[in-house]
C-alpha cells in the first residue's frame, strides 16, 4: 500500500474513532445516573461555610466521580501550565505588559491561555492534516502543519497582549496632558492635591483617571500619597507619566508650588505628544510610498508602455 493510502486509512480511522467517542460520551452524559448532580453538589451551596469555607471543592466530595474527574483534570492542567511557564520564563515582562494592558489575569493564567491557544493550533492543524489525507493530497511536509499552527497560536496570543498594552499606553500618554492641566487648575483654585485627584477620578472616564482612582483608594486605605503615586508609576512604567510623578513627588517633599510644577509638566507632555505626532506622521509618509511604488507607479508605466508595444507588434507606425 502506498504512503498516501496509509495516510487516508489513518485519517478515516481518526475521524471515525473521534465520532464514536463523542457519541458514547454524549449518551453517557445524558444518562440520569451520570448527568444528574450528586447530593453533595446539591447541598454544597447551603453548607459550604461549614464543610468547605474556602470554596475549594465546588464539584462535590471526593466520592463524586465527576468531582474526581474535574479535580484531576484541573490538577493536570495546572501542572502543565506551571511547567510551560517555567520553561518560557520572562514573568516580569509578562506581568508588566498585563498591567499596562489593564488585564486582571496574572502571569500563570496568561501562560495557561498561551498553552490553550497552542493546543487549539495543534488541533486545527490536525484537522487540516486529516482533511488533506482524506483528499489524497497529503505529502511528507504535511506533518509540519500542526507544529506550525501551535507556534502560530502561541505567537498570536502574545501579539494580542502586546497590542493591547501598547494601545493602552498610547491612550494614557494622550490623556496625560489633559489630566495634568486639570489637576493644576484644581490646585490653583485652592483644593488640596488629594482632593484634586479625587475630583479627577470622579469626573474622568479614561484609562489614566482609572489609575488615579486606584491611587486614591490606596491613600484611603492607609498608604501615603507619595508612595501610592510612586507605585502607580512603577506599575504602569510609562516614561512621560513616570517623569511627571517624580517631579510631583519631589515637589511634595520639598514644598514647591504644585500648580506651577504641574503646569510645566503639562506643557512638556504637550510638546512630547506633538513630537510623537510628527514622528508618526513621518512614518505614515514612508508607508504611503509602498502602494505608490509597488502599485500606482507600475500601473502608470504599464498604461504608458503597453499601447506602444502593441502598436509595434502590429507593425503600425
Amino acid at each position: 500500500m502506498t504512503p498516501a493510502g496509509w495516510g487516508t486509512d489513518a485519517a478515516l480511522a481518526l475521524v471515525l474513532g473521534a465520532a464514536f467517542g463523542v457519541g458514547v460520551w454524549s449518551l453517557l452524559a445524558l444518562a440520569p445516573r451520570w448527568g444528574a448532580p450528586s447530593l453533595a453538589r446539591r447541598i454544597a451551596p447551603y453548607v459550604r461555610d461549614v464543610t468547605d469555607p474556602r470554596g475549594a471543592t465546588p464539584w462535590g466530595s471526593s466520592s463524586d466521580p465527576a468531582g474526581i474527574l474535574v479535580g484531576g483534570a484541573s490538577a493536570v492542567w495546572g501542572s502543565a501550565r506551571d511547567r510551560f511557564g517555567s520553561a518560557l520564563g520572562g514573568s516580569e515582562t509578562i506581568a508588566r505588559r498585563l498591567t499596562q494592558a489593564g488585564w486582571t489575569i496574572d502571569v500563570p493564567a496568561f501562560r495557561g491561555r498561551q498553552l490553550a491557544w497552542a493546543l487549539v493550533g495543534i488541533a486545527l492543524g490536525g484537522l487540516l492534516l486529516v482533511g488533506l489525507a482524506l483528499a489524497g493530497t497529503l505529502t511528507a511536509t504535511g506533518v509540519l502543519v500542526p507544529p506550525v499552527f501551535a507556534v502560530g497560536g502561541f505567537v498570536l496570543c502574545d501579539a494580542r497582549l502586546t497590542h493591547a498594552s501598547r494601545a493602552r499606553v498610547a491612550r494614557i500618554e494622550d490623556e496625560l496632558p489633559t489630566v495634568l492641566e486639570f489637576l493644576a487648575l484644581c490646585l490653583a483654585a485652592g483644593e488640596s492635591l488629594l482632593d484634586s485627584l479625587r475630583r479627577i477620578g470622579s469626573v474622568g472616564a479614561g484609562e489614566l483617571t482609572l489609575e488615579m482612582r486606584t491611587a486614591v483608594l490606596a491613600v484611603s486605605t492607609g498608604s501615603s500619597l507619595s508612595d501610592s503615586m510612586g507605585a502607580l508609576a512603577h506599575r504602569l512604567q510609562v516614561p512621560a507619566l513616570t517623569r511627571a510623578i517624580d517631579h510631583l513627588v519631589a515637589a511634595i517633599d520639598r514644598g514647591a508650588p504644585l500648580a506651577l510644577v504641574l503646569q510645566a509638566q503639562a506643557t512638556d507632555a504637550r510638546e512630547e505628544a506633538k513630537r510623537g505626532l510628527i514622528e508618526r506622521a513621518g512614518r505614515k509618509e514612508i508607508y504611503m510610498l509602498i502602494p505608490l511604488v509597488f502599485l500606482i507607479l507600475p500601473l502608470s508605466v504599464l498604461f504608458a508602455v503597453f499601447p506602444g508595444v502593441f502598436m509595434l507588434r502590429l507593425g503600425v507606425g
